[in-house]
């Protein structure tokens, strides 16, 4: 028996391929399925089984399709009430994986229809546990994200509860030696203090994660509910696309039109002014010259979380990068959370209608209240450490959604923790009309002057 984790970063998502005597069983498998069939052949194995913990929120997952070309089965809480060829799995069931099982357990409390799935080894042993997004290494699932989505739904309070008792009356009384490996690490959205680790066992976890130690219902469900990262617009959708199964990664990415680089003012034409245009290229190049309405998404790590709190799943957009190569990796990484198809076309830039100053932060040091200070901060990193006294807190995911409540008779200011957001912010305002020519990135100064 063999298992392998997968790791994508950029989402802090953790799949499994898990093989037997020839046999391959994939949990929670990405997107892109390529990897998971170079690994069969690498082994020489057979995928016959994908197990989906839940209907993920944070990524797509590419389940049908490897059902549609490997004629592997799939396995899912019939709680789901999936849309596509399965098998359900639920407390009781079982199946056989050459020498190994691996048997359903129900564990709800990040959503109804949540699932743990154990590994008995060849001899009967409790060897692992694949605990999706229930529990986490140094945290368990956010109880928030299907108060809406989803065949069923509950609210927050209902599944911080079952989250309580899935935990203890189901994870917990399994053996202390067993391997916990869970759906996400650092950096997901599905929860709020997860580890670096990238597995631990059933003692390891007993001992540190909070959400394991012995407390009340009451305090378990306040401690919980407090303080979850926000929401990003595409996790509904995500939920939607997965309980009904993906296209074809490879087929959905080749529609995406690129079409030939924009170099002068005539080649603008052709655009639709209505759409918003994301550019990716780093913020000296899009300082220089870009778009008027144009956001400013760097490429780096988080690019594709950013795209879907920003932009909702039922936009079209443009998207710009600096080369062919660099569009076609977007393109794929878009793909990761169901937006390819609201790319409405995708180019290179050698041409740009707009363009922003350098800040000199020496204006800003005595004469503060001469600007409007917008913190695009999350609301709890502006509590843990404020900055600007008299700066207007609007979190970058709800910008778009909220320029009516800032005012127009000062110079805007935009800042962040470190840059990335605020060059996104401060595209968003220099579009609006009324705010061009008055908005400045702060972040960098804020690093100097107000430490």
């Amino acid at each position: 028996m063999n298992i392998k984790q997968f790791e994508d970063i950029n989402l802090a998502h953790f799949s499994y391929a898990i093989v037997s005597n020839g046999e391959m069983a994939l949990i929670d498998p990405s997107r892109n399925p390529k990897p998971y069939y170079d690994y069969a052949k690498r082994t020489n194995s057979k995928i016959t089984t994908v197990i989906e913990t839940h209907p993920h929120a944070d990524f797509v997952s590419s389940h049908l399709e490897i059902h549609n070309t490997t004629g592997a089965s799939i396995y899912v809480s019939k709680l789901l009430d999936a849309l596509y060829d399965h098998a359900t799995f639920d407390d009781g069931d079982a199946v056989v994986l050459g020498g190994i099982t691996l048997k359903a357990i129900n564990t709800p409390g990040h959503s109804p229809d949540s699932i743990s799935v154990l590994l008995l080894d060849e001899l009967g042993k409790q060897n692992a546990v694949f605990t999706g997004d229930t529990l986490f290494i140094g945290d368990c699932g956010r109880p928030d994200l299907r108060e809406n989505a989803g065949a069923l739904t509950a609210t927050r309070i209902e599944l911080a509860k079952m989250m309580y008792h899935s935990l203890r009356e189901k994870l917990m009384k399994l053996d202390d030696n067993v391997l916990i490996f869970p759906a996400h690490g650092a950096g997901s959205l599905c929860g709020k203090e997860l580890s670096k680790e990238r597995s631990s066992t059933m003692k390891q976890e007993k001992t540190t994660n909070w959400s394991l130690q012995n407390q009340s219902e009451e305090s378990f469900v306040k401690e919980l509910d407090a303080d979850q990262p926000f929401i990003p617009k595409y996790f509904t959708f995500n939920v939607a696309i997965n309980r009904k199964g993906a296209e074809p990664f490879e087929k959905s990415v080749a529609r995406v039109e690129v079409r030939e680089p924009i170099t002068c003012k005539s080649c603008v034409n052709g655009l639709n002014h209505d759409l918003q245009i994301i550019d990716t290229r780093p913020r000296k190049k899009f300082n220089e010259s870009h778009l008027g309405n144009a956001i400013n998404l760097i490429n780096d790590n988080k690019f594709e979380t950013w795209l879907g709190s920003i932009i909702g799943p039922d936009e079209n957009f443009y998207l710009v990068a600096e080369s062919n190569e660099i569009i076609k990796e977007l393109i794929e990484r878009i793909a990761k959370i169901g937006y390819e198809t609201n790319i409405e076309e995708a180019f290179t830039l050698n041409f740009g209608n707009a363009h922003f100053e350098k800040f000199d932060s020496n204006n800003l040091r005595d004469n503060e209240s001469a600007y409007t200070i917008i913190d695009i901060r999350n609301q709890s990193e502006v509590k843990r450490q404020p900055i600007f006294k008299n700066a207007i807190n609007i979190p970058l995911y709800e910008l778009r959604e909220r320029t009516n409540e800032i005012p127009l008779n000062k110079p805007i200011l935009i800042h962040c923790a470190g840059g990335y957001r605020s060059a996104a912010g401060r595209s968003i305002l220099h579009a609006k009309v009324g705010i061009v020519q008055q908005v400045n990135d702060l972040s960098e100064d804020v690093k100097l002057f107000y430490k």
